[in-house]
């Protein structure tokens, strides 16, 4: 499912990044990456606080939905 439908406070393991190549080096770069583990934050509009590797990294809707968990 993508990280969008993930539920508040609950950790999950990334199943894989789509895009194109530059989108998943982007998120690759801010620590998305396969195997990784997500929590989401809070979500606002579709716009979503996540924490990754000890960070907490902010994301639109469209990004968000190229995360698969």
């Amino acid at each position: 499912m993508p990280l969008t439908m993930a539920k508040i406070g609950e950790p999950n393991t990334i199943k894989r990044i789509g895009g194109r190549d530059d989108t998943r080096r982007f998120l690759e770069n801010l620590g998305f990456v396969a195997g990784g583990v997500v929590t989401v934050v809070s979500e606002i509009s579709g716009n979503m606080i996540l924490n990754v590797r000890d960070s907490r990294i902010a994301l639109g809707k469209d990004m968000a939905n190229k995360i698969m968990v």
